[in-house]
């Protein structure tokens, strides 16, 4: 399977786990433990999991959440950009 397409479904699942959380939480219902979020940015679903915080409004009061999630997608790209030797010229 394909590098991107995998680090695809990880982003679609990061933004759906948000968006199920907020769900979660408007209902009072069991909740994606915030482990499981981290988790999913860490393993490259950054991006996706952003999209999610904006999208739902969801972990935006946790400075954790609005500092970290954007760090690790930064991380990401940059670490793209060095494993996959792209130039910035």
């Amino acid at each position: 399977m394909s590098p991107i397409l995998i680090i695809a479904i990880i982003n679609a699942l990061a933004f759906a786990a948000f968006g199920i959380d907020k769900y979660c939480a408007i209902h009072k219902m069991w909740r994606v433990p915030e482990f499981f979020l981290w988790l999913l940015a860490l393993a490259g679903g950054a991006l996706g999991a952003w999209i999610g915080m904006t999208a739902f409004h969801h972990k935006t009061r946790y400075w954790q959440f609005v500092v970290g999630i954007p760090l690790i997608f930064i991380i990401h790209v940059i670490l793209a950009f060095v494993l996959l030797d792209f130039s910035f010229d």
